[in-house]
């Protein structure tokens, strides 16, 4: 079944694309005192946080800063909302500065829908500038949805890098996972890596698992998607079956290991704090949970308690 309540894949806004191009719509709305701006920068904005609930920073126009300016969409009362990718305004107290991995899975779902959206094209206008054909700077789009080339006048829209990532199990219903040679000593998570140019999302997962395990795997099949702007990917969640009889062998330059793990061993293994699990913001995680049946003990912060930014 198609993952549900995926952290980052959740909205409430209209994001009304026919609008991205009005520039006296786009005007207008900028002028009206009612509308609200998430400013971002470097990933991360303004939230306020207790231990009730987690929610975003908005400023109204006249108070955003200078920086490139997109649309996000309007509400379903008429709110419209804007990004920019500028200089945070200072934090008061009771309001810090987050990340959208540390926040996404604690945001409420427009709350959640509009950073995912600002962070994604803040992350694109800042890393995009120039004309890939003859690197003159480009010009964003009045609603900040793609930049034109004002030499040649061609269009330039957002990069998305679309990514697989799957929970491989073996005859004996046992999940594989894997810790990334970079990470943290305890932290493992299901295998992932980028589609390659020309191949499918299910060649990707074939391809990807050999490469990095040495296991063959048969019956792919699509479970859900979650955007993840850090900085540009779209990750495609998959499951994935491994045939009897085969021996991991990791690649050492990727992974440092990677183990089978019953649904006995993997609880075991996190409440002996053997392993460490992605967080809840991450699409891995629901899939572990998707095959475990059910939540499983997490080590990351359950609150997000304000704080002045350091």
């Amino acid at each position: 079944m198609p993952l549900e309540s995926l952290a980052l894949a959740r909205g409430t806004v209209d994001r009304v694309t026919e609008k991205r191009t009005d520039e006296e719509w786009l005007d207008a709305a900028w002028q009206d005192p009612g509308t609200r701006v998430l400013v971002v920068s470097d990933g991360q904005a303004l939230v306020r946080a207790d231990d009730e609930h987690v929610e975003l920073v908005f400023v109204p126009p006249e108070q955003a800063p200078a920086g490139t300016r997109f649309l996000l969409g309007e509400d379903a009362d008429g709110t419209v909302y804007f990004g920019v990718a500028g200089e945070l305004p200072p934090a008061p107290e009771g309001i810090r500065v987050a990340y959208l991995r540390e926040v996404g899975a604690l945001l409420g779902d427009r709350d959640a829908g509009l950073l995912t959206h600002a962070v994604a094209l803040a992350n694109w206008h800042v890393t995009h500038t120039h004309c890939p054909v003859d690197g003159t700077p480009t010009v964003p789009a009045p609603g900040g949805h793609f930049t034109v080339c004002p030499r040649d006048g061609t269009e330039h829209f957002p990069r998305t890098d679309p990514a697989v990532i799957m929970l491989v199990t073996d005859p004996d219903d046992r999940c594989l996972l894997a810790r990334n040679a970079a990470w943290p000593g305890r932290r493992v998570s299901i295998l992932a890596g980028f589609v390659d140019p020309g191949e499918s999302a299910e060649q990707a997962v074939i391809r990807e698992v050999a490469e990095e395990t040495g296991i063959k795997v048969t019956n792919v099949r699509y479970v859900g998607s979650q955007p993840w702007p850090m900085p540009r990917s779209l990750m495609l969640g998959f499951r994935a079956d491994a045939p009897a009889g085969q021996a991991i062998a990791v690649d050492h330059d990727e992974l440092a290991e990677a183990y089978w793990f019953s649904r006995d061993e993997l609880l075991a293994a996190i409440e002996a704090r053997e392993i460490a699990l992605p967080p809840p913001v991450s699409i891995a995680r629901h899939i572990i949970e998707s095959w475990f049946g059910g939540p499983l003990p997490s080590t990351w912060p359950d609150t997000f308690r304000p704080r002045q930014p350091s």
